[in-house]
């Protein structure tokens, strides 16, 4: 099977700062991770070198077969789905929901003069209801509330049939309700067989959908732990990455994870 992303030895630097620190970390076409870790550990930054925004200082990094600095991104990209909040910043407020999911097709952001086709709009349609957006098609986007815009980002993400999908922090900003709406639409992307490969980036273990089977857990640029979701997310591994003794626990396809009280001596 074919690996999706292929990072040995990557580091990056950035006016003295190391963000990674010298990472191997691989991904097959079949997986979904998570990526763990406090402010500052690197997330974001590994994320961007996932979805070729950005090149590494040393090592080798591969997406999609292609290694960065030997490629084309502008070639590259368009087989990659991303989700985040810069590209949220980008969509037209006044742009249909339609129109925002079936633009994904030509790579642009907000219509102009582009043509699509009957099955352009359909798959758009598919998609929509997929994470159960459709009532929201003849809405604009800045009218939606901030989980629902969640949602048709992940709608276009998908729109192109993309070989990998990359979300940051898809959570971020959601009240209780929105986020567990949020992850339920997650769990049903990540558990369908179609879906290409799935990396999710999340500073809460209560974020993570049921249907991820791996986990990569950093701080401070560096790998605490990386492999099957169970063998990383524990109160050892999530307690050195973020420096607090933690209680971790799992139950019905769902982590939580919460600060062990001290004990006082009497």
């Amino acid at each position: 099977m074919a690996a999706v992303i292929e990072f040995a030895g990557v580091s990056v630097r950035r006016g003295g700062a190391t963000l990674i620190d010298s990472l191997d970390w691989t991904v097959e076409e079949d997986e979904r991770w998570v990526i763990l870790g406090p402010n500052g550990a690197g997330k974001t930054t590994l994320l961007q070198l996932a979805s070729a925004q950005m090149h590494p200082s040393d090592g080798v990094a591969a997406v999609l077969e292609e290694v960065l600095g030997t490629v084309d991104v502008f070639e590259l990209r368009p087989r990659i789905g991303l989700t985040s909040a810069a590209v949220a910043e980008r969509i037209p407020r006044f742009e249909k929901v339609t129109d925002v999911v079936v633009s994904a097709s030509y790579a642009v952001m907000g219509r102009w003069r582009e043509e699509y086709d009957d099955l352009d709009h359909e798959r758009a349609r598919e998609l929509l209801q997929e994470v159960r957006a459709d009532h929201l098609a003849d809405r604009t986007f800045g009218t939606l509330s901030e989980g629902e815009r969640k949602r048709v980002q992940i709608a276009r993400a998908l729109m192109t049939d993309p070989e990998l999908l990359l979300m940051d922090e898809p959570a971020a900003g959601l009240d209780l309700g929105g986020r567990e709406d949020l992850v339920a639409t997650l769990s049903r992307v990540a558990m369908d067989p179609d879906s290409p490969a799935t990396v999710l980036v999340s500073h809460h273990v209560e974020e993570i959908p049921p249907g991820f089977g791996h986990a990569l857990l950093l701080r401070e640029g560096g790998v605490v732990a990386q492999g099957l979701i169970g063998d990383v997310v524990t109160e050892e591994n999530l307690g050195t990455a973020f420096g607090m003794p933690l209680s971790v626990t799992y139950d019905e396809g769902r982590w939580t994870a919460r600060r062990r009280p001290a004990r006082h001596l009497a």
